[in-house]
Order: C-alpha cells, then sequence, then structure tokens
C-alpha cells in the first residue's frame, strides 16, 4: 500500500477507503481525451480494476489532448494503446480492453461485471445508450462532456434524472455524420477530472456527488455553475 500512502494519510479515506478503490470495477467508455484523463486519475487512485471500450484507432489529431496515447501509437487501437499505458504505469491493476462498438444489445451484459460507467464519448447517440442502459442495470454512470472551452458533468443512476431528461430534443436524433468538434487539452482535463472525483465519491461514501444536478464549466471565465435537475415525467428514455 505504500504507493497509495498520500491517500491513506487523508484520514477519511484510510486504509479502509483506499481497499474500496482497489477492489472497484470501472468501465470507462472512450479511450479519448476525456478517458485519457479519466484513465490516468483512477490509476493513480489505485481503482483496482479498470475496463476501457472503444472502437476507434489513435490518429495524428487525437494527441492535442489524448496524452496516453504516443506517436508510437499512431494506427493502434485506442484500447490496446490505452491498456498499455495502464500496464505501464501500474501493473498490479487489471484491465480489460474492449475493442467494439457499445449498442443497445451489448451494453447490458457488459455493464454487469462493473460497478461505475463512466461516459468519455464524444455524442450523444452514444451517451443515450449508455444512460438507458443505466436504467435497466442500475448501475451508476458519470456523464461528461466537452466542446471547445465548455464542459459538463452529472451523475446518473436508475433513480435519478437521466440524460435524455434534461435533453429530451435529442434524444431521437437519427444523424449518421456526426460532424468534429474543436476541443483544448485543459477544458479536456478539466472535466474528466472531476468525473474521476465523481467515481472516488462513488466508491468510497465520501462527500456529496453531482446526482440530479448538472455542473456546467466555462473555461474562458473559469466559471463553474450547477443546475438542479428534475426526472422529467415525459421523459422520452425513464418515463417508460
Amino acid at each position: 500500500m505504500g504507493r497509495y500512502e498520500r491517500n491513506i494519510l487523508i484520514n477519511k479515506i484510510g486504509d479502509a477507503g483506499q481497499k474500496k478503490i482497489s477492489a472497484a470495477r470501472v468501465l470507462v467508455c472512450g479511450a479519448g481525451g476525456l478517458g485519457s484523463t479519466v484513465i490516468a486519475n483512477l490509476a493513480s487512485l489505485g481503482v483496482g480494476h479498470i475496463g476501457v471500450v472503444d472502437d476507434d484507432i489513435v490518429e495524428l489529431s487525437n494527441l492535442n489532448r489524448q496524452y496516453i496515447h504516443k506517436m508510437s501509437s499512431l494506427g493502434a487501437d485506442k484500447v490496446k494503446s490505452a491498456a498499455g499505458w495502464i500496464r505501464e504505469f501500474n501493473p498490479d491493476i487489471g484491465v480489460i480492453p474492449y475493442k467494439m462498438r457499445l449498442d443497445e444489445k451489448n451494453a447490458p451484459e457488459l455493464f454487469l461485471n462493473f460497478d461505475i460507467i463512466i461516459d468519455c464519448f464524444d455524442n450523444y447517440r452514444s451517451k443515450f445508450i449508455l444512460s438507458d442502459t443505466i436504467i435497466k442495470t442500475s448501475k451508476t454512470l458519470i456523464h461528461g462532456g466537452v466542446e471547445e472551452f465548455y464542459g459538463q458533468v452529472c451523475t446518473i443512476d436508475s433513480k435519478s434524472a437521466c440524460l435524455a431528461c434534461f435533453v429530451p430534443e435529442l434524444y431521437n436524433c437519427s444523424c449518421d455524420i456526426i460532424p468534429k468538434r474543436g476541443v483544448i487539452s485543459p477544458v479536456a482535463s478539466a472535466i474528466a477530472s472531476i468525473q474521476a472525483m465523481e467515481a472516488f465519491k462513488v466508491i468510497t461514501g465520501i462527500g456529496n456527488t453531482l446526482k440530479n444536478t448538472l455542473l456546467i464549466y466555462d473555461g474562458l471565465s473559469q466559471e463553474f455553475r450547477k443546475i438542479r435537475l428534475e426526472k422529467n415525467k415525459k421523459c422520452p428514455s425513464c418515463a417508460k
């Protein structure tokens, strides 16, 4: 446990809290900008089991914000690159790469192997699959999203407001082409760090999570604000 001495020295964590972290099973959905910092933080905390889902490969344009990947990783599967980084950084962590595209059929079975799901996807179609599956499997989802200088985070479970509750107009979007959006590394890192902190709180039971609360970050003004969320009685997802 010497590696986690600075964690354990925090009274609210101690040996008992660190053992909870080491026993936790977290699935990171997306090994890109958000996923890079989430993975780095989970590995640093000592989360014992990390799954990584992504079906993409590493491209040069990823490297402005996806720092767990290297020039030598170009053309490689992102999940293999991420798993390699985790194993090199902390060989005691059990890491499982899933080179696949999540959908309504395979997500529920995959989720059963994990306690917490972290949303690091870059499009709402995939994010809604995560949110819908959380309702079915009674797991905890930590949603995150970034674009340009802005980001948002909230924590979702089967009893809280779901993602479709506050953006119902996007729920049935059938767009096949998802345009690339600009984002800079500091914003992605900031939001991903908050997601990792939410995972820590869920695992240990310390502090208050962002359940039924949307935290919005404006990097240009360096301002955070919170919006209280409520379950939407006409939600196209959880109301059913």
